[in-house]
């Protein structure tokens, strides 16, 4: 078939005439050209586009980049003629991809349709990148989107190819749509994000905590006991009574659970619960925010600015730079919560005036020093901590939806783990890293609550701490606790995941 051929049949499909195509485009031309000049450079263009309302009105670079492409006789300036021969050669290849997408040939696309064509042309587009590009296509917000709402978001669109591509058409389309009517770029999705990431966090932590105080009280209780008394299951287990050890196992929960419970009834194991929210809520919205601009400084050392393909170690050290940054800024309440935690005993003061009196004995005891007993213990502790615990989540929930993504043939932003998934996720990646570093945790909260009245030991720095547990209790010492540890990481770290992944979906962040 002929040119000509193709062009008269083009002609009939679009049911206008060379005439009527003439006339249109230089209707477009003259308001266009506001100062009637005959021709256009970069900044005319721009007036006429900020006339019309178009959405490269603002778009300097990509003009510059139009008026080259336009402009064949290299004078810097496009001309009538050019700018016909141009936009009739461009609406050729819109309407020829246009009519490659519209499958039923009703003369308008669907939204179905372009998820199809997406598809068909190897392009990997989440939903909300699809719902969004159609939305702002179809003017009349009917549903569809004609060829002449096609055509005129398009129509300047700068092409070196000899045939218009979806992928050429998507690429266009998200260079344009960050920019505001004032020329400014549109506050990145990233920088939005990091403000939902603040709220995210510190909803899920403050829920997470709370549903998990009573195990956070036992922990506590347990490992600032330094009674070396026998353990029954232990030595029954030594001595190859199995039955016994079983039975036994689990007494020194019940024994801290009924002591807990005879000091304070069931509020008894809530102590120190309001600061820890309080504590909580803070620690994990600066924990994810710096996470976040961590794995973005890592990005841009290594080269490439994508914080989704940084390596594992990048990962590994930004998950730790994270949790020392939470960690030492809300370090003084946690150390506030452990001592309200070893006072609390029957008998004592309550509410307000145990929060004083605690607060005066720690300043007695060496004021602003004392808030941050242990603080380097629990920096070098955390940064392994935050680090595996993190970069473990990360690695699962990448490794989970690159299968399902691959399994299913969607993008990766539509293969989310479900609620359950996540949850597991999170368990396991928290009681994982809270494992690792719990011989560090402890002698950071011996140095914290050292002369309460749970915990009147006194030590002059950690390697005295770590001496006097191990001669005193042995290794064993060192790992007083874990087990309600671990039941309380584990449920914790699942919530706090849980519920910041659902809330990221409510605020719409991505």
């Amino acid at each position: 078939m002929k040119v000509s051929d193709v062009v008269t049949e083009l002609e009939m499909e679009l049911e206008e005439s060379q005439n009527q195509r003439d006339s249109r485009i230089e209707h477009l031309w003259k308001k266009l050209d506001l100062e009637q000049k005959g021709k256009l450079d970069w900044k005319g263009l721009q007036k006429g586009l900020r006339k019309i309302d178009h959405p490269l009105k603002n778009a300097d670079d990509m003009l510059k980049t139009i008026i080259k492409t336009v402009d064949t006789d290299g004078d810097g300036k496009v001309s009538y003629e050019e700018f016909r021969v141009f936009v009739e050669a461009t609406e050729r290849q819109l309407y020829l991809l246009f009519k490659s997408i519209d499958c039923d040939n009703n003369g308008r696309l669907d939204k179905n349709e372009l998820q199809l064509a997406f598809k068909r042309a190897g392009l990997a587009v989440p939903m909300r990148r699809l719902n969004t590009f159609f939305e702002d296509i179809d003017m009349n917000n009917d549903g569809y989107i004609s060829f002449d709402e096609w055509r005129d978001f398009l129509l300047f669109m700068p092409s070196d190819e000899a045939k218009t591509t979806l992928h050429a058409v998507f690429t266009f389309y998200s260079d344009i749509v960050t920019l505001t009517s004032e020329g400014d770029s549109v506050v990145s999705d990233e920088t939005l994000e990091g403000l939902g990431y603040f709220v995210a966090g510190a909803v899920a932590g403050g829920i997470s905590r709370t549903a998990t105080a009573p195990l956070d009280r036992l922990k506590v209780y347990l490992l600032v006991n330094t009674n070396s008394g026998t353990n029954v299951a232990i030595d029954a287990a030594r001595k190859g009574r199995p039955v016994v050890a079983m039975k036994n196992a689990g007494r020194p929960l019940f024994t801290a659970a009924l002591d807990l419970y005879k000091s304070g009834g069931l509020r008894g194991f809530f102590a120190g619960n309001g600061l820890n929210v309080i504590k909580i809520m803070p620690e994990t919205a600066i924990r994810f925010g710096a996470y976040e601009a961590a794995k973005k400084t890592l990005a841009r050392l290594e080269g490439h600015g994508d914080t989704q393909h940084i390596n594992p170690i990048s990962k590994f050290v930004a998950g730790g730079v994270a949790g020392m940054t939470a960690q030492f800024c809300v370090y003084p309440l946690d150390t506030l919560k452990f001592r309200l935690q070893s006072e609390y005993v029957h008998g004592g003061p309550r509410g307000n005036k145990l929060l004083k009196q605690v607060l005066v004995h720690m300043w007695a005891d060496g004021g602003t020093r004392a808030v941050y007993r242990g603080v380097t213990m629990g920096l070098i502790g955390m940064f392994p901590y935050s680090a595996i615990d993190m970069g473990t989540f990360e690695f699962l929930k990448t490794s989970y939806i690159q299968y399902k993504a691959k399994s299913l043939g969607i993008h990766e932003e539509d293969a989310k783990p479900s609620t359950f998934a996540t949850g597991i996720m999170g368990a396991s990646s928290g009681a994982f890293g809270a494992t690792v570093v719990y011989p560090l945790n402890v002698l950071r909260t011996r140095l914290q609550t050292q002369g309460t009245k749970m915990h009147p030991a006194r030590y002059t720095g950690i390697w005295d701490v770590a001496n006097k547990t191990i001669r005193n209790e042995g290794v064993r010492g060192l790992y007083k606790g874990l087990m309600p540890n671990l039941l309380k990481v584990a449920p914790a770290l699942s919530i706090t995941w849980m519920v910041y992944e659902n809330a990221k979906r409510i605020m719409d962040l991505n």
